[in-house]
């Protein structure tokens, strides 16, 4: 059997090669190890091979020969993921096929605020193409110099301007897929209105590469931020962060782009392994905002009519201290507490992470419930919370304590999960905000999904991809 199937193996990779070249193809164990390598080291992986095509019709092509062969395939992007949706299972089974050749900006159209890219391309490389251009692509990312668009989309990735934006999947006009049986669905429509008939790139767009393959994307572009403001605030619980948020827009309106949420152990564990991080304030306090306002025109006025509205809300309590940014390297100095929270997390040790979501209004509640059920379950674990608290998203993270070993740690995720995700559930927020399902999640949508639901997300990957070779093992349980 072990010598039949390194046949197969052998003839698969010469059939790949005649597509897209003997550069093209990874066949080596060793060669192959950062296409395998899970983010946080949770999970066991390995690939008969990884095909890097060049092209949507090498994509294709490739498959088409994995089809013929009964080969499934995983395809991947930045492999930049938290929850293993882009590297295969341990059975050396699956393929690995990476979009990162295809890295192409295909077009540009400054006038219809529209960008054609290929999956491939690394997300500052999108900004950078729309900067270029005097405008947005306002997607933002923590990992954006090493992600792809295509996982981008494939996650419906959300990140620190969805208060203003949208998550990914608002920001997409048009596709460009490989479908299970190879065929190519050019969909890549710079439209802002088509109402002809069912809306396919939705069923593409935050499934994982399940039901087919991203290649390219006609993305949204707006006007660039012309002004901007950037406060650190300090408040004193997050039970104010609603009527705070409602107090910016009111005086700001659609300009408040950002509002990320901060608890003081965050920013401590910034301070332990990042060099060069500074206290923001004069004091320490528990809870922090990092608030931004842009404005797309001129309007010299904005940055006294902020310093303005957070007085006012220093006066009604909901802010004890704050500080407005005064030049470019103190914004950037914000930025990277909240940015390297979680390289600093993932330097301390080990890491059981929650990414969750529930109304702006039931947040506080949720912290409150969450840190009381912790306390209990682990007293000794360092709890991490921060997130994108302006849409109701939170990374709501447990360290392992100092007193215990990472693997012993690690052994007890799905007990303290199911304790997080129950309080979710109850407040009727999602289990998974951003970071997708994966391989790590696909028991949570069999504890927390509706019969229903779930055989309506069977019924399309049946319809889609008979064979189920589209990422199989990830999303659905």
């Amino acid at each position: 059997m072990a010598a039949a199937f390194e046949t197969q193996n052998a003839e698969l990779a010469l059939a790949m090669e005649a597509v897209v070249g003997r550069s093209g193809v990874i066949t080596e164990r060793a060669d192959m190890v950062p296409y395998l390598e899970d983010q946080r080291g949770l999970l066991e992986s390995d690939a008969r091979l990884v095909v890097r095509p060049a092209t949507v019709e090498e994509v294709a092509e490739v498959v088409r020969i994995c089809a013929s062969r009964d080969v499934p395939i995983v395809p991947q992007g930045g492999n930049t993921g938290l929850v293993g949706g882009s590297v295969p299972d341990g059975s050396g089974e699956q393929v690995v096929l990476s979009l990162s050749r295809m890295n192409r900006v295909r077009s540009i159209d400054p006038l219809n605020f529209t960008l054609v890219v290929e999956a491939g391309c690394v997300l500052t490389q999108v900004q950078n193409a729309a900067d270029e251009a005097g405008l947005l692509f306002p997607l933002s990312l923590a990992s954006e110099g090493s992600c792809q668009i295509g996982g981008n989309l494939s996650t419906n990735a959300g990140g620190t301007a969805v208060l203003r934006y949208g998550n990914a999947r608002e920001l997409v006009l048009g596709l460009e897929v490989v479908l299970a049986s190879g065929e190519i669905w050019n969909g890549l429509r710079t439209l802002r209105k088509d109402n002809t008939g069912y809306d396919l790139k939705q069923l593409f767009l935050g499934t994982e590469g399940t039901l087919g393959i991203i290649t390219a994307a006609a993305l949204k572009l707006f006007p660039k931020p012309k002004e901007q403001c950037t406060a650190l605030v300090a408040i004193p619980n997050a039970a104010v962060a609603a009527d705070l948020l409602g107090w910016l827009r009111d005086a700001h309106g659609d300009a408040v782009t950002t509002y990320e949420y901060m608890q003081r152990p965050c920013l401590d564990m910034v301070f332990t392994h990042i060099p060069g991080a500074r206290e923001p304030l004069d004091s320490a306090y528990e809870h922090y905002l990092l608030v931004e306002i842009g404005a797309p025109g001129a309007a010299s006025d904005m940055g006294a009519r902020f310093e303005e509205t957070l007085a006012g809300a220093f006066e009604k309590g909901w802010i004890l201290d704050a500080s407005v940014a005064a030049t470019e390297a103190q914004r950037e100095d914000f930025w990277r507490l909240r940015e390297n929270i979680t390289e600093a997390t993932k330097i301390a040790g080990a890491s059981i992470k929650h990414d969750v979501s529930v109304a702006l209004t039931d947040v506080a509640r949720f912290i409150e419930r969450g840190s009381e059920a912790l306390a209990q379950v682990m007293p000794n674990g360092k709890l991490i919370v921060f997130g994108h608290l302006g849409d109701g998203n939170l990374h709501f993270n447990l360290n392992q304590p100092d007193d215990m070993e990472a693997k012993a740690f690690l052994g007890r995720s799905v007990e303290i999960s199911k304790v997080v995700h129950d309080i979710v559930v109850d407040l009727n927020g999602s289990f998974s905000a951003e970071h997708g399902i994966g391989r790590i999640k696909r028991k949570d949508m069999a504890a927390y999904k509706s019969s229903v639901e779930l055989e309506l997300m069977r019924t399309l990957k049946r319809t889609l991809d008979p064979k189920g070779l589209l990422n199989p093992e990830h999303v659905l349980p």
